[in-house]
């Protein structure tokens, strides 16, 4: 919606008439996907900082986002000095961020964060950011065409000359018996903002239906970089939510039952010292919420997330209960809140949340995390909240330049589908990345490429060819040796959170992708089984989840292969190196469960992998050197002329 609204803005300011003409917004559901229909305690956008008396620089900002290595400083510096720029933009459009008296958009601390630059509009963030976006692209005329499921990208040329010509979809609004409406949008322009596959896990804390088109993407010849660095954390599965922030830091008592709910246990205490220590962590995973491997060992906050997953492995379900403080065990002090560690007692006390139970310090500090849940039929005042170790997010993505182009020419991914972030993320950067990449794209697309409509006539035959090819398959769903969609989905799902989730192995891996490379060409033999019209669509998202899985493990499995270690928010289990505790046993061994450290020396390289169909797992991996940050301060004259003659649009600059 953002880099649709710029570009429409991008070519009035060159005097192109009825630019809306010229855009299109096509869609699988307007009101779907994870910026509208997900969020936490109070969804974070992070941004160069506002504070009155706190100071930033973008050169600051950049050395944030690329601390943690395999992060790319020319990206880096471009979301840095962008930030504010969008930011503004977001308040211009309606999206509510608070200001003080006097007009500061003042800040707070979050993950991964040396400076107050985050802000919030509440646990409804992205959702304002979406809704007023689409009001302001409907404003100017742009058209938006809904539940369009993409099925192929269509592609001619080869090489260098490669370019995506269209994108085919299926219209899911008039699909029927005996009637598969195919719509081809063909541009001269592509920009997929298509967010991550949530779908790809079973664990998972992204709005279902969550799909992405990372499948079609590599298929299509899109390089793909830091796949391996998706983000795991706490989160409600009733409703999909991030237990972050202020969930965490009013010290809510966590606790573990059968499958039934019967036979409560208080399953920490048997591995936290005291009371304090326990309770401490539990608020630190509010803003140390993404499992984090460096914060396990000492009783660190993240063992918090190795204990909930251990529980629902033995087959128990997690709960995070408001209605009561930490419980302890007999050799425990009770829960006392002046015994708490300083961090967490003096952001209590500087909040007024003293108050005796976690559901009042709730009420104090932020009752928009109550309502969120009431309106998703969760009353946080009379039940617990089901939790587990979900897939959150996914650092990784698709390779781009510092105007967010693909490898392939005018070609553009901007959002969670671009692969901007390397290995760790401040809080909330994902939103500003999102915003800045589509100002970017937008400037690009309308000072380089231009407003011209495609022509394609010389790719008639390899169109029609693609499209026949395309039909044809989709209209053998009669196939009665054919694999089952949604069976299809289920496999995947459970491979990838079992193997490609916040614990890895490398055997396991290994395993993981030879099955998901079977199963991938078990689908191009076979075919689908499909029972009616409507699972065309189950079929699709199969097809291409299925080639992305076989993607995600030939990542990973190449990372653990030169040895990474434990890095950003995956464990990898090794049989010497750091106790996670000393009562947490491998439960194949009995010995005590130990994971590998990071190897820092990668943080200098970026893993890229390309879709190859000649090559065993389909895929082809290389390692590059992240692009530095270039240096800024030239002349005002000269960099005044080279904006003047286009020249900041030149390969050089």
């Amino acid at each position: 919606m953002n880099c649709a609204v710029h570009l429409h803005e991008f070519m009035e300011q060159k005097g192109i008439e009825n630019p809306q003409e010229r855009i299109a917004v096509v869609t699988a559901g307007i009101g779907l996907g994870a910026s509208r229909m997900s969020g936490s305690d109070k969804q974070t956008y992070y941004k160069m900082g506002t504070s009155p008396n706190v100071p930033d620089s973008a050169e600051e900002f950049a050395k944030s986002l690329t601390a943690s290595g395999c992060c790319h400083g020319d990206l880096a510096l471009a979301e840095a000095i962008g930030s504010l720029r969008e930011f503004y933009h977001l308040v211009r459009a309606g999206v509510p961020f608070p200001h003080d008296p006097i007009g500061s958009y003042c800040g707070y601390k979050t993950d991964h964060d040396p400076y107050e630059r985050a802000t919030s509009a509440g646990p409804k963030t992205s959702r304002f950011m979406s809704q007023y976006l689409e009001k302001q692209v409907r404003r100017y005329g742009i058209q938006i065409y809904d539940r369009q499921e993409a099925a192929h990208l269509l592609t001619v040329g080869m090489g260098k000359t490669k370019q995506i010509a269209a994108v085919v979809t299926i219209d899911k609004s008039k699909i029927g018996e005996g009637n598969l409406p195919i719509n081809v949008f063909y541009c001269a322009n592509l920009v997929l903002a298509a967010g991550g596959p949530g779908e790809l896990y079973k664990t998972s804390v992204y709005p279902k239906g969550q799909v992405g088109i990372h499948g079609l993407a590599l298929q299509a010849g899109l390089i793909a970089e830091n796949l391996t660095e998706s983000q795991f954390g706490l989160a409600s599965i009733k409703f999909r939510w991030n237990v972050s922030g202020n969930y965490c830091q009013v010290i809510p008592r966590i606790f573990s039952t059968d499958t039934d709910g019967n036979d409560e246990r208080e399953f920490l205490v048997d591995f936290f010292p005291s009371m304090s220590k326990m309770a401490t962590n539990i608020f630190l995973k509010g803003y140390q919420w993404p499992f984090d491997p460096q914060r396990i060992a000492d009783h660190q906050s993240s063992l918090i997330d190795i204990l909930v997953f251990r529980e629902r492995q033995n087959g128990r379900r997690v709960f995070m209960d408001f209605l009561h403080n930490p419980v302890g065990s007999d050799s425990m002090k009770q829960f006392d809140i002046d015994s708490l560690e300083p961090e967490a007692l003096e952001y209590l006390k500087k909040t007024g949340a003293l108050q005796g139970t976690p559901i009042e310090r709730l009420t104090q500090m932020n009752p928009l995390a109550i309502e969120i849940y009431t309106e998703n039929g969760i009353d946080l005042y009379s039940e617990p909240l089901e939790i587990a170790v979900c897939a959150q997010h996914n650092n990784g993505g698709f390779a781009v330049n510092k105007w967010w182009q693909s490898n392939i020419d005018r070609t553009f991914v901007i959002g969670e589908m671009a692969g901007t972030h390397g290995v760790k993320r401040p809080g909330g950067s994902a939103l500003n990345a999102g915003q800045v990449g589509g100002l970017r794209t937008a400037e690009y697309i309308a000072n380089v490429y231009g407003p011209d409509a495609p022509d394609y006539s010389d790719n008639q035959a390899e169109i029609d060819r693609q499209l026949t090819q395309l039909i044809t398959k989709l209209e053998n769903r009669k196939n009665s040796s054919g694999l089952l969609p949604k069976e299809v989905i289920r496999k995947i799902q459970n491979r990838m959170t079992a193997s490609a989730g916040h614990i890895r192995e490398l055997e396991d891996g290994r395993k993981a992708l030879a099955e998901a490379v079977q199963l991938y060409k078990d689908i191009q033999q076979k075919g689908f089984k499909l029972k009616n019209a409507q699972e065309v669509i189950t079929a699709i998202q199969a097809q291409h989840l299925a080639l992305s899985g076989v993607a995600y493990l030939k990542a990973i499995v190449e990372l653990l292969q030169l040895d990474s270690g434990s890095r950003g928010s995956h464990l990898v289990v090794a049989g010497d190196g750091a106790e996670i505790h000393p009562e947490i046993t491998n439960k194949t061994t009995g010995q005590t469960l130990k994971f590998k450290p990071e190897n820092e020396k990668l943080r200098s390289s970026i893993l890229q992998i390309e879709y190859d169909p000649n090559e065993s797992d389909l895929f082809r991996c290389d390692n590059i050197q992240p692009r530095p940050a270039p240096t800024l301060g030239k002349a005002f004259e000269l960099a005044w002329q080279d904006y003047r003659e286009g020249k900041i649009y030149g390969p050089s600059e």
